[in-house]
């Protein structure tokens, strides 16, 4: 991408109006006071009594996808890595990174704390994957800041809708609460990041289109090299927390949208490329995102329809 060694240069003064706008209209808010510290008690080793599966109030579902929320965040240093590597450590992109490490690290301790503290999931298994997790990392591979760009706008946002259905299916208003909060951070991140994306367009529309397109086309979430992901992102998608029409409707064609990506007439035989192959890939992700829920829906229907027959007295005649 040609215009990868001067972007930064470019677009500081957009980061730099982008961070005080951020600063301006973020929240303080603390992780101690998102969490009910009267329900916890003292584990086998300082004398109390060790976790037990009865006793989480969680569904199996609200487990899996808290597990998986907070393991994702729990990877802090490699993002961390990741977008300083990128964007650098001096000027607005370094203190940009700054503070979006500080605000996500928030997440991570607020989640363990409440899991923790209200015993939702088994702690000791929470922390042998934390500690595989980390210890594996993140690697996002060789992207270029313009695909670290294109990619964290959908991130934050797949991120925010995750969390803040997890909070639903969880029926605790207490980690509700909480989640909510933490979808409110994560929103303003990717809007920070979504706007830096439309000066990037200006910037260089040609090579701006091919990193958003590759990055939409190649989308993986940051978790999902983490053991189990694949049986815990089905249990999430199959109950409607995380799924492709989520990913489809609520994360890529919103932020598509903003950037006007189909409305664009300043992009080149490069950019149009990359324009027809986002369209064409879209399509056949549309379908697949129908059939699933289509699928679900049957499903859903044959376990009603079993628990209905089950729940049924057999009258002998």
């Amino acid at each position: 991408m040609t215009a990868a060694p001067y972007l930064l240069e470019e677009l500081e003064p957009v980061v730099a109006e982008n961070l005080d706008r951020h600063l301006a209209i973020a929240q303080e808010w603390h992780p101690h006071d998102y969490i009910p510290w009267s329900q916890g008690r003292d584990f086998a080793f300082m004398g109390g009594v060790d976790y037990a599966p009865e006793q989480s109030r969680l569904s199996e579902t609200a487990k899996a996808a808290m597990f998986t929320n907070l393991l994702t965040e729990d990877n802090l240093p490699s993002y961390h890595r990741e977008i300083a590597t990128r964007f650098g450590r001096d000027g607005a992109w370094g203190t940009w990174v700054g503070r979006w490490t500080a605000e996500e690290n928030r997440h991570g301790v607020a989640l363990r704390d409440y899991l923790v503290v209200t015993r939702g999931v088994d702690p000791v298994e929470l922390e042998r994957a934390r500690m595989d997790y980390m210890t594996s990392g993140y690697d996002s591979g060789d992207k270029t800041p313009l695909e670290t760009i294109a990619y964290v706008s959908f991130q934050e946002l797949a991120t925010r809708v995750s969390h803040r259905n997890t909070g639903r299916v969880t029926h605790d208003p207490v980690a509700d609460k909480l989640l909510a909060r933490v979808s409110k951070d994560e929103n303003l991140h990717m809007v920070f990041y979504r706007n830096i994306g439309s000066a990037a367009l200006d910037v260089a529309p040609d090579e701006t289109m091919r990193a958003i397109a590759d990055e939409v086309i190649n989308f993986e979430m940051p978790g999902a090299t983490m053991a189990g992901f694949r049986r815990s992102s089905m249990i999430i998608a199959k109950a409607g927390i995380y799924d492709l029409r989520l990913h489809y409707d609520d994360v890529l064609m919103p932020v598509l949208r903003h950037w006007k990506v189909f409305e664009r007439t300043d992009l080149g035989a490069q950019g149009e490329q990359a324009r027809e192959e986002l369209a064409m890939f879209l399509k056949e992700l549309d379908s697949q995102a129908a059939r699933f829920v289509e699928r679900r829906a049957e499903n859903r229907a044959r376990v009603a329809a079993r628990a209905e027959t089950d729940a049924t007295p057999d009258i002998a005649t």
